[in-house]
């Protein structure tokens, strides 16, 4: 049977934050927010650990959350996601290094995706010099790490994190169902 185009489903949008100045954190956040819209769901403090190849330009240790934004998202709207919190990242910056790095993804039933400006082999150019990075897969009941998903995303306080904001997009969706979904997206 021949396969027939379908729009997409619209995306819980979820932004990773890491910096070692936790002060950072609302401001940062009130900033997204502003553009983005209502905040949904944030995560605990989690440590940054899965390397030190930050360590030189954002000092050590570093600390992490998640934010996940109430409004759904269209998925292509995912490279625009990467070139705004980019800019975002520039205007915290000091003396040409970041203070806060802010990575960008979607998480929909069946994975989750995060925006990158580095190619790889397994990651599908979007637009504007941004690729996606498929970084889990939901298979039998759980969130599961592929090859190349970095050891802190596949780490059970990342997972956990994304289980609980999967059930409240699943949620939504049902909900959305039945209104009729309103999915902005970020004018660039």
């Amino acid at each position: 049977m021949m396969s027939i185009p379908q729009p997409p489903v619209a995306a819980k949008l979820i932004i990773s934050l890491f910096m070692r100045e936790k002060a950072l954190f609302n401001e940062a956040a009130s900033l997204l927010s502003a553009t983005l819209g209502p905040v949904d769901v944030v995560s605990a403090w989690l440590p940054f650990d899965e390397t030190d190849y930050y360590y030189s330009e954002m000092g050590c240790p570093l600390y992490r959350r998640f934010i996940a934004f109430r409004t759904l998202i269209e998925q292509e709207a995912l490279a625009d996601m990467k070139i705004f919190t980019n800019e975002l990242e520039q205007q915290f910056s000091k003396q040409g290094k970041r203070a806060i790095n802010m990575d960008p993804g979607y998480l929909l039933a069946e994975r989750f995706v995060l925006a990158t400006g580095k190619n790889f082999t397994h990651r599908i150019y979007l637009k504007k010099g941004i690729y996606a990075d498929l970084t889990l897969i939901f298979q039998k009941g759980r969130f599961r790490p592929l090859a190349w998903t970095y050891p802190d995303y596949a780490g059970k306080a990342v997972v956990d994190f994304l289980h609980c904001v999967r059930n409240r997009y699943l949620y939504e969706l049902k909900w959305a169902t039945r209104k009729g979904p309103a999915v902005p997206t970020l004018k660039t």
